[in-house]
């Protein structure tokens, strides 16, 4: 069995090309300049610090399609989203930079709404509805399971609200966080329930 030296280890090593990470970065910004002008991407995404931990931002060219919790594997989400909406799917963050600066505002205390353009496709039937009632449950406010129930139209189905709350594509934005349950508990939380601790008290604040 041949062994290799140290030396000849680190003769192979220096062989190696060194990895520029400026003209990586730039074939990539230049990959994503074409894929936009081709109309090739379909899915663009990024990701944002915050409080809450890191989130993943995806958005197609309707609007926002996705917001992703780290425990909910950003890798798995992304994988997820190339089979339900596209697999033309970059890193791309300058379309999400109105999501950004947005979410900042929001972080900083500074921005009760958010008003950025939407993608519901991955939500349909009664989980539509019930996202489209969340928003009308004001900053600072909550509502019980039951009370989103009857306003989504359904008043005894209280156990889909949870499981449209648990699969809402877009936590924080569309603001699943403000339904608890009928005792004030805090209820389940696609983000963990130290998240949902975290945004209820920014925005008692």
């Amino acid at each position: 069995m041949m062994t290799m030296s140290d030396d000849q280890a680190g003769d192979l090593f220096d062989a190696l090309p060194v990895v520029d990470e400026d003209a990586t970065r730039l074939l990539h910004e230049r990959l994503v300049m074409a894929a936009q002008r081709d109309g090739l991407l379909d899915l663009a995404y990024r990701t944002f610090d915050s409080p809450v931990g890191a989130l993943l931002l995806a958005a197609t060219e309707q609007g926002l399609v996705r917001v992703a919790y780290a425990r909910e594997d950003h890798d798995a989400v992304l994988a997820r989203l190339a089979d339900a909406v596209s697999p033309r799917i970059l890193r791309a963050p300058a379309r999400l930079d109105p999501a950004v600066r947005q979410l900042d505002e929001y972080f900083a205390g500074g921005r009760q709404t958010f008003d950025l353009p939407l993608d519901l496709r991955l939500s349909r039937g009664f989980r539509r509805a019930v996202l489209a009632h969340l928003p009308e449950i004001g900053y600072g406010s909550t509502e019980s399971y039951a009370q989103v129930a009857a306003a989504a139209g359904s008043p005894k189905a209280v156990r889909a609200v949870g499981t449209a709350c648990a699969t809402n594509p877009l936590p924080v934005v569309v603001p699943c966080h403000r339904v608890v349950r009928s005792d004030g508990s805090f209820g389940g939380y696609v983000g963990g329930e130290d998240a949902k601790r975290t945004l209820l008290t920014l925005e008692a604040a």
